[in-house]
């Protein structure tokens, strides 16, 4: 049994495809249990964020596995086998470990170096876990990302600078308001390069932020440290709006207030800057909706971070005069997401060490249920040879029986103590497994008749699956393809 991943990110599909394949809270476990029904997939986690959804699951064949992990996705997102082929990616066995690493890490985010991330696995992980989606090499696999993501950020300097996807929006939606009070012609295309430092753009700002989950907390937090000075917090669930109304307040020291869903339009309307991150399915903020906030403002210029996955915003809404929309395809583009060569070297060699690490961890793993099975086959020749001394000796004094059990067992204890404590150490380095189907052969310890025995690592008989795939790689493989 390996791993499979089966993704589409913004590396490898553009934000129309995205919203199409993006996986909701609500779609998740309905997904995970039509995975989970399958021939051939035994776990399941999805991990699905503003910019990417990732299937990984253990399989007990891979192209069994794919074709069905490409159905559901297909099936679900609505796009032709060929389209999806176009824009996904797969990785394999230490490829698809390999992977989870450096997204954990912040290697593979948009915004390199973010934490959010992080967050976001660490739900992927709970939910997967909660629905009991999620066995051993799940397990074992989530939680070992955890740990180098968080080394990775504790270790390096990849994160220095708190970047985020929202940090980000909110760093252009400030330059946007800051060259829009400077009567600066053309405010929607100004960078860094072409503004005078004006001091923060925020500072007094009003600013609303849609949606009260992970992001829309995010959201609160940059915009109190940017110096806004009034937070309004809109959300379908009023309670979970006013939760977070009272989290600004009280731990950023910023007024807040929460409104209903109904009042959307009101808020807007007092607001400089919108953050929208819902989650919704389809648009939220309409041409409409736009259009009576801005009715009566003569002289400020809005500003819409949609950072909803699909799109929160209308994409007509881009085309109104005094608005301007910051979506996942600008931040795509933004010269501002990448982090120093320097921290990004020092993360990806620790994101080498800890698969090192897990990867001899799992050769050790594969290697334990032999040794296991051989100490087992011991003991049984252990009990058929005392059982053939009390048929030669009945009369033997049970005090001197049990020092023979003792020595014999003794023997035998230290006649196995060196190699299966050295195959243990030989099977944590590449292609170690060949020790234990050393031990089975030896031994007789054939799978089937030793419930315990480890099969070979469907990696081995694979080949080179274990390397880096895409779905061009795949071009001429028989099978399902993705």
């Amino acid at each position: 049994m390996s791993v499979l991943l089966v993704g589409i990110s913004h590396r490898s599909a553009p934000v129309s495809v995205l919203e199409k394949v993006a996986i909701t809270e609500d779609d998740r476990p309905k997904l995970t249990d039509r995975m989970l029904v399958s021939s051939h997939v035994s776990e399941a986690m999805i991990v699905s964020t503003c910019n990417r959804v990732e299937v990984y699951a253990v399989v007990d064949a891979f192209h069994g596995g794919l074709g069905e992990i490409s159905e559901l996705l297909t099936k679900h997102s609505g796009l032709p086998l060929a389209e999806l082929t176009k824009h996904a990616y797969v990785r394999y066995a230490e490829a698809a470990a390999e992977h989870l690493f450096a997204v954990a890490s912040g290697l593979d985010s948009m915004v390199v170096g973010e934490q959010q991330v992080l967050a976001q696995i660490r739900a992927a992980y709970a939910a997967a876990d909660q629905q009991q989606a999620a066995g051993r090499t799940l397990h074992e696999l989530a939680q070992h990302s955890l740990r180098v993501g968080k080394r990775v950020h504790s270790e390096t300097g990849i994160d220095r600078a708190g970047a985020s996807v929202v940090s980000v929006a909110l760093e252009r939606a400030r330059l946007v308001l800051g060259a829009s009070s400077m009567d600066l012609e053309d405010a929607a295309t100004v960078t860094t390069e072409t503004v005078v430092p004006f001091g923060s753009a925020l500072t007094g700002r009003t600013a609303l932020v849609l949606g009260a989950g992970a992001m829309g907390g995010l959201a609160v937090a940059q915009l109190a440290r940017a110096g806004v000075d009034r937070i309004i917090v809109v959300n379908r669930t009023l309670e979970r709006a006013q939760r977070l109304a009272r989290t600004a307040t009280e731990m950023h020291g910023v007024a807040a207030e929460s409104m209903e869903i109904s009042r959307m339009v009101e808020a807007m309307a007092a607001a400089d800057v919108v953050v929208t991150c819902t989650g919704a399915v389809g648009a939220v903020v309409t041409l409409a909706d736009v259009h009576h906030a801005l009715a009566g403002r003569t002289d400020k210029h809005l500003v819409i971070c949609d950072l909803g996955l699909p799109r929160d915003v209308e994409h007509t809404v881009a085309g109104l005069p005094g608005v301007t929309v910051i979506d996942m395809e600008t931040l795509q583009r933004d010269p501002s997401a990448g982090a120093a060569a320097d921290d990004t070297a020092a993360a990806r060699s620790i994101v080498a060490d800890e698969l090192a690490k897990y990867l001899a961890g799992q050769r050790m793993a594969e290697v334990t249920p032999t040794v296991a099975a051989l100490r087992q086959r011991a003991a049984d020749v252990v009990e058929a040879e005392m059982l053939r001394l009390d048929s030669r000796l009945p009369g033997l004094d049970p005090t001197d029986r049990e020092e023979v059990v003792r020595t014999v067992r003794r023997v035998v204890d230290k006649l196995l103590h060196a190699p299966t404590v050295r195959v243990k150490q030989l099977a944590s380095t590449p292609g170690g497994d060949s020790y234990a189907e050393a031990l089975r052969e030896l031994f007789e310890l054939k799978p089937g008749a030793a419930q315990a025995v480890a099969a070979p690592m469907e990696v081995a008989a694979l080949g080179e699956l274990a390397d880096d795939f895409t779905a061009a790689h795949l071009g001429d493989e028989q099978g399902p393809k993705v």
